[in-house]
């Protein structure tokens, strides 16, 4: 019989069921941010789009943030209230955006990481890193440590890194195992998941092998990426591309499969960039149409048409498109190319694919106030040897990536200072940023 788990989440006091009703929480969260003790005012959300959106704190240097309780009810309560603070409903053109506390609050994160990372189709890897047999890569998600192997049969496995006897991790980083074994006391493992060797059990009573293989988590392909699913689901069968896709990308496939990201492209490398910022932080730049480009990214502009900016907006994507300018200097050096595709997958994954180049940006939540964004670079084929033009293209995108960190650093502080609640939209140019925070909204309340 196979094994069903639920995360157990290391923040776990917010799964517990609250003593008040959901819409106790939000009658409280229209008389004070996080409770009747902070003399806040907040706007008035009801189901509908009224006109009465905005709203002033009575002190404008008032802070949207305070600490957060020990008290497991008081935890998941003080979790509501900052969800409760959003209204989807309302139109982008009154809509103010999520306050502060949505990027600052231990509860938020602990409630975002049950109700959105552990939820549906998370991207993790590409095919690249599972090649050929007995090659794996392990990465961690919150409190979820795994692995992802290919077995002698060319199968695809995910487990939970987590050795069944005393709870070590059983790998680390990628490379090619026929097995794993367990550094701590030897307990090893098949690349499908079975336990091949329980070392010095003599005298153990009531121990069944076939009870303590690796836990397992439902893997599935898309293209050059390897998605991993958390939830509680297990199939008895490989999972179907193209079921898989309908889940995670929508009525989006077709544009993106079509839009040139696909595994054709050669694999280049890998960065990896700590930022002192929630990761929402860093999505939201991602999503703000272009509207900081020709502010903070001037080389990257004078690539770019910025007026030909659009965006679609689908059920868990949307994706930016923008026109090239195609400069080209005397060495005929154009990494942009004609167009640029930016396609932004709910909750944390990022497609850009612009010239000859793909590069992805997966964020993972560090903390309240850390995250971690990984970079992986694919190129056409034909450029692959071509090191001059990669050199200088990474240089490029080097560059990109050190304004947009300085930025969203810039941008996490100020959302910790008491000035800051909540914000406005531009809404000819953020329509996708707020897609993203409707999406959060959604599955938080849910």
């Amino acid at each position: 019989m196979a094994m069903t788990w639920k995360p157990n989440n290391c923040l776990q006091p917010l799964l517990l069921e609250s003593k008040k009703s959901r819409s106790q929480l939000q009658s409280q969260s229209n008389s004070s941010c996080f409770g009747p003790s902070l003399d806040r005012t907040l706007p008035n959300f009801s189901s509908s789009s009224s006109s009465s959106s905005s709203f002033k704190p009575k002190n404008p240097f008032s802070s949207c943030y305070s600490s957060s309780s020990s008290d497991p009810t008081t935890a998941l309560e003080e979790a509501w209230r900052m969800v409760c603070q959003f209204d989807p409903k309302i139109p982008i053109q009154e809509a103010l955006t999520p306050p502060s506390s949505w990027y600052t609050h231990p509860s938020f994160l602990s409630l975002e990481f049950d109700r959105v990372f552990f939820r549906g189709w998370q991207a993790v890897g590409y095919t690249e890193q599972i090649k050929e047999s007995g090659n794996f890569f392990t990465g961690r998600l919150g409190n979820v440590e795994y692995v992802v192997c290919r077995d002698n049969n060319g199968t695809i496995h995910a487990f939970h890194n987590v050795c069944r006897h005393h709870a070590s991790l059983l790998a680390s980083g990628t490379g090619r195992r026929s097995c794993f074994a367990c550094p701590y006391h030897g307990w090893t493992y098949g690349l499908d998941g079975a336990l091949l060797k329980a070392t010095r059990i003599t005298g153990v009573r009531n121990f069944n092998v076939n009870e303590f293989g690796l836990v397992p988590i439902r893997v599935a392909l898309w293209g050059p990426f390897v998605l991993l699913s958390l939830e509680k689901k297990l199939p008895h069968s490989e999972a179907d591309s193209n079921i898989v896709g309908n889940e995670w990308l929508g009525s989006s496939c077709e544009m993106l499969s079509t839009g040139g990201v696909n595994s054709f492209l050669s694999y280049v490398c890998r960065r990896r960039y700590t930022i002192e910022c929630n990761w929402q932080v860093f999505c939201d730049n991602y999503l703000d149409g272009g509207y900081h480009v020709p502010y903070a990214h001037k080389g990257l502009a004078s690539g770019l048409e910025l007026e030909s900016y659009s965006t679609t907006i689908f059920e868990r994507v949307n994706v930016q498109q923008c026109e090239g300018s195609s400069v080209e200097n005397g060495d005929g050096f154009d990494r942009l190319g004609s167009k640029a595709l930016y396609a932004f997958i709910y909750p944390n994954f990022m497609i850009n694919r612009y010239g000859p180049w793909m590069d992805t940006n997966l964020v993972l939540p560090l903390g309240p106030r850390k995250c971690q964004v990984i970079f992986d670079y694919f190129l056409d084929a034909s450029l692959k040897d071509d090191k001059s033009f990669i050199e200088k293209s990474l240089e490029d995108s080097e560059r990109v990536q050190m304004e947009d960190i300085s930025l969203c650093e810039a941008v996490q502080k100020g959302l910790e200072s008491p000035a800051y609640c909540s914000g406005r939209y531009a809404p000819s140019v953020e329509k996708a940023m707020h897609h993203f925070h409707s999406l959060l909204y959604d599955n938080l309340i849910d």
